[in-house]
């Protein structure tokens, strides 16, 4: 996967906010209370990983853990600042919500708080879907020769005989 990075000045974030402006969750920042709620949510739906992200994002002033609710149930998470600054990620939308313009809305007003925190740009680490963010806001693919962050992150291994 390929690190891109996002022009925070862009008009491309403009044209994001009026695609994005009917979407029916509400989005918000996580509150600290609901911390447990959250990581467990992401636990069960990404993974340990995304989790573990999620609680050190969460631990920043300001929070970077924006969450996505429809009828005060969670359906949406994105983060920022969680494994180096001016990281943008993870981010997901449950799977029985996606298609409804969430994942663009997690990803606006997330670049939208990195902006008003003094961010010119954001780095998407390790880009899922590249076309995704392509397109919402002119993302552009940084030259790393397969070097990023998260080159020797330890993994768990399969049990033997598993």
């Amino acid at each position: 996967m390929t690190d891109l990075l996002v022009n925070l000045y862009s008009r491309r974030l403009g044209e994001l906010a009026a695609r994005v402006g009917d979407v029916e969750a509400s989005i918000r920042v996580a509150l600290p209370p609901e911390q447990h709620i959250v990581t467990d949510w992401v636990r069960t739906n990404f993974s340990a990983y995304w989790a573990s992200e999620v609680a050190v994002a969460m631990a920043h002033q300001p929070l970077g853990c924006l969450i996505a609710t429809i009828d005060g149930t969670l359906v949406g998470f994105a983060c920022y600042d969680a494994t180096a600054r001016g990281f943008f990620g993870p981010t997901g939308v449950h799977e029985t919500m996606r298609g409804r313009k969430l994942g663009l809305a997690l990803l606006y007003h997330s670049l939208i708080a990195m902006k008003a925190q003094g961010y010119a740009y954001a780095i998407i680490g390790s880009a899922g879907p590249m076309d995704f963010y392509t397109n919402a806001v002119g993302a552009v693919p940084i030259a790393a020769d397969k070097e990023d962050i998260y080159q020797g992150l330890l993994r768990i291994k399969p049990a033997a005989g598993a």
